[in-house]
């Protein structure tokens, strides 16, 4: 396997818990590297088809390169896994699959590669799209959104408890110079930290910049409700995500549809109708071992939670 573009996190994990049909059509909605897809066709020895989603084109020509055993058994697909339920339903295969796997956040290749804009280590100009061909880049909200926007950014997907002096600081630069490069942006934000957190701080704010550009959960929980939909009975939901707000999100996504009732605890009986749609498998998020958390440092924040279409 080659991990020189991203090295799949909790691969043996995803593997137990994600493959119940050797024979399954199993979609990985974040591709990346291939590294998780292209372990499932391994141990399923073909038999299974995988449908892999990938808003970065450089991701989908990737896998078609390191892909040469099994191209009949991958369709790639260049799109947001916001769309797959159009795009399921194109291949014939709603209500079919025994399988969703989202490993979620940005590819090593991603944060490494300066055409990209995502890194706060080097000097890049700032864009952070999956897909330079969608919506508008990381510069374009520094410099236009409103001081207000600004601080609802940091503060919802950052948890920045700065976010409001952070934003004033914005508009005031702005109002000079352009803020174009993530040095721009470093340079207004490492005054509002201590050296030796700056670092840890600036990853904040990045992601959080990140999720805005690529409205990122808004499309995961839209996404998660169309995974349920598509799903085989016995199915499994896998996702690993990064960020305690992605956690959240599956978390709350898990319990809300593993209820029978979604009544508010006073009422006598039950009025919603709601019936049970998944079982929870893992009580807890699974997180990685400490071999792998040497060997990868970024996995070091991975949570997996996997459930159950019932």
């Amino acid at each position: 396997m080659d991990e020189s573009y991203h090295k799949p996190v909790l691969l043996d994990e995803v593997i137990k818990y994600l493959v119940i049909d050797s024979s399954g059509i199993y979609v990985d909605c974040t591709l990346g590297g291939g590294g998780h897809t292209l372990r499932i066709l391994d141990v399923t020895k073909g038999k299974s088809k995988i449908v892999g989603f990938d808003e970065d084109i450089d991701a989908i020509k990737h896998v078609e390169q390191i892909n040469s055993k099994y191209k009949n058994n991958l369709i790639l697909i260049n799109d947001n896994f916001v769309n797959l339920k159009t795009e399921i339903s194109k291949l014939g295969f709603f209500n079919k699959i025994s399988g969703f796997l989202f490993d979620l956040g940005v590819s090593s290749f991603q944060l490494d590669n300066k055409d990209k804009g995502f890194t706060y280590r080097e000097d890049v100009v700032l864009d952070m799209r999956m897909n330079k061909n969608k919506g508008i880049p990381a510069s374009e909200v520094i410099n236009t959104y409103s001081e207000k926007e600004l601080e609802r950014v940091f503060r919802e997907y950052g948890e920045e408890k700065k976010a409001k002096l952070i934003a004033k600081r914005i508009v005031e630069f702005r109002r000079l110079k352009s803020i174009k490069t993530s040095d721009d942006f470093v340079n207004i934000l490492k005054n509002f930290y201590r050296s030796s957190e700056l670092n840890k701080n600036l990853s904040r704010i990045f992601q959080a910049l990140r999720i805005e550009v690529n409205n990122e959960l808004e499309n995961l929980s839209q996404a998660l409700k169309d995974c349920v939909e598509n799903l085989i009975t016995g199915g499994r939901l896998v996702v690993i995500s990064y960020h305690s707000l992605e956690d959240r999100i599956v978390k709350n996504f898990f319990r809300d549809y593993s209820r029978k009732c979604n009544c508010p605890p006073n009422f006598p009986e039950c009025m919603c109708g709601a019936i049970e749609k998944l079982k929870i498998i893992t009580k807890k998020p699974i997180t990685p071992k400490k071999e792998e958390l040497l060997s990868n440092i970024r996995s070091r924040s991975a949570k997996l939670r996997v459930a159950e279409k019932i």
